[in-house]
């Protein structure tokens, strides 16, 4: 005898199906933190390493990368780098595979420090700003001293651009960062920290996305989450380098996934048309959808 299905009758196979069409694909914005600058004339902070698949990474090759397919019910690392104080390297972010790494320090007597983007070197003849790290940011800004020591020291790297080189009328600019639309809102991030000045210098600016800027005196910190480098010290007493700014990690993904946040993390959750977007602000721990 023959058995007919009812119409409102829906199998485990078709329920299955249904779902197969939309994975869960997850683009991400990973941002470490932002390097402490130097004392005394010196470097600024370099901007912590940028990564994104919905605008090209910072450094070269600086290519867009490819969002992640990831599986519903599973555990997935978050880890929001923290800005580095003074003379210090910032924190490495994390999301899942994805690590950015922490900006490095601006040089206080000495040359910058490598890091996501390099710091800058003190404003001392011969010294050279720090490596960047590839498809994460760029190296920070030499010296430019040839003689005499009344400049600047050189900029931070940004995720965008080199930090400019110090020089004698006190420039060392902090390197751009780079422009993501990925929150729904272009949103610049990872700007290196502008060099320490001279007595008879203005400030110096950062680097657009974060980046604090140096000073006469004490430098100014690096934006919170926007992993921007510090301002280095001047010359005029207190003259100590800035903080780093700290990371953030934004994911984006299809509306009809829920996420998860487990304890450790401070997140957000926000709707954008067809997709929700997920920015970690603090602290480090799992999610899952």
């Amino acid at each position: 005898m023959s058995r007919t299905r009812d119409a409102g009758y829906v199998s485990a196979y078709e329920v299955q199906a249904a779902y197969l069409p939309n994975p869960l694909t997850v683009d991400y914005l990973v941002v470490a933190g932002g390097g402490g600058a130097g004392d005394d004339r010196g470097g600024g902070g370099g901007a912590g390493g940028l990564r994104c698949t919905v605008t090209a990474s910072g450094g070269t090759p600086g290519t867009v990368e490819t969002a992640l397919t990831l599986a519903s019910g599973t555990n997935y690392t978050v880890t929001v780098g923290g800005g580095g104080a003074n003379f210090t390297n910032g924190s490495n972010s994390v999301f899942s595979t994805i690590t950015s790494t922490g900006g490095g320090r601006g040089g206080t007597a000495s040359s910058g420090s490598s890091g996501g983007s390099g710091g800058g070197a003190r404003d001392t003849t011969g010294l050279v700003g720090g490596a960047g790290t590839a498809n994460q940011g760029f190296a920070g800004g030499n010296s430019g001293i040839t003689s005499g020591s009344t400049g600047s020291g050189g900029g931070g790297g940004g995720a965008g651009a080199v930090g400019s080189a110090g020089q004698t009328n006190g420039t060392g600019v902090g390197g751009a960062g780079v422009a993501t639309t990925i929150s729904g809102v272009s949103t610049f991030y990872a700007g290196g920290g502008g060099g320490g000045r001279g007595t008879t210098a203005t400030a110096t600016p950062g680097g657009n996305g974060g980046g604090g800027a140096g000073a006469v005196g004490n430098g100014t910190a690096g934006t919170v989450n926007s992993g921007g480098g510090g301002g280095g010290g001047g010359e005029t007493q207190p003259r100590l380098g800035a903080a780093g700014g700290s990371g953030v990690v934004i994911l984006r993904y299809p509306n009809f996934f829920t996420i998860s946040i487990g304890g450790g993390l401070t997140g957000t959750t926000a709707l954008d048309g067809a997709f929700k977007v997920t920015t970690f602000t603090a602290g480090s721990g799992t999610v899952s959808w």
